[in-house]
């Protein structure tokens, strides 16, 4: 598994202004999405491309275009939708498919509890949205479900990752043969005890849509 962690002083920039437990949440959202928006650029730089010939107003030339099938983005429910539309601003020809994850709060265990996905997802490069990397049971489980629908090719983008979630999702996928590729922002400290990264930025799905309790 290939780890990217992407150094620029804007993604840097706006990490901080989400770490900021001042930030309302308007502007955590629009902030997700921008951040979102520059790891993916990273995260593309594999993307399937083939050549084309176009017509320009001076004289024919050979470009670039994506690949079929088009590329699926993924976003975990419910956190990764706040990170979607920050992705389809770069890649506004992918398709999208959902995929719910939730995680026991006393055993850290993730589990599957909705899904709208193609039944084959053969040839197809996935790019999945999670904002925290922090046990990896529940980012691990879901690209376990997404080979096994046939996809060959994965990449996972999140905001912030533990150290301890790594190794996990390292381990989780040891045995698939797919090439998977995992682009974050930062790794941060550890995890808490109760499986919250540290420093992190709080419940991610709370900030972007409340219903905290």
């Amino acid at each position: 598994m290939e780890i990217r962690v992407i150094k620029h002083p804007l993604v840097d920039h706006k990490l901080t202004k989400l770490r900021d437990r001042t930030t309302e949440q308007p502007t955590f959202r629009r902030l997700v999405e921008e951040l979102v928006t520059l790891l993916a650029y990273e995260a593309t730089r594999g993307v399937r491309v083939e050549d084309v010939g176009i017509e320009t107003p001076v004289a024919p030339t050979v470009g670039t275009r994506l690949m079929d099938p088009a590329p699926l983005v993924v976003p975990i429910l419910r956190a990764g939708l706040g990170m979607l539309d920050g992705m389809l601003r770069l890649v506004p020809t992918a398709e999208v498919g959902f995929l719910g994850m939730i995680r026991d709060e006393e055993t850290l265990q993730p589990a599957t509890y909705a899904e709208r996905l193609p039944q084959d997802l053969s040839g197809r490069q996935c790019y999945v949205l999670d904002p925290m990397l922090a046990t990896g049971g529940s980012l691990g489980e879901a690209v376990k479900f997404l080979v096994g629908r046939g996809a060959d090719d994965i990449t996972c983008i999140c905001l912030l990752a533990a150290p301890e979630g790594i190794e996990n999702f390292k381990n989780l996928l040891a045995h698939l043969d797919v090439p998977c590729t995992l682009v974050v922002a930062a790794v941060d400290e550890k995890l808490d005890g109760q499986g919250y990264i540290v420093p992190g930025l709080g419940d991610a799905g709370d900030r972007l849509y409340g219903l905290a309790d």
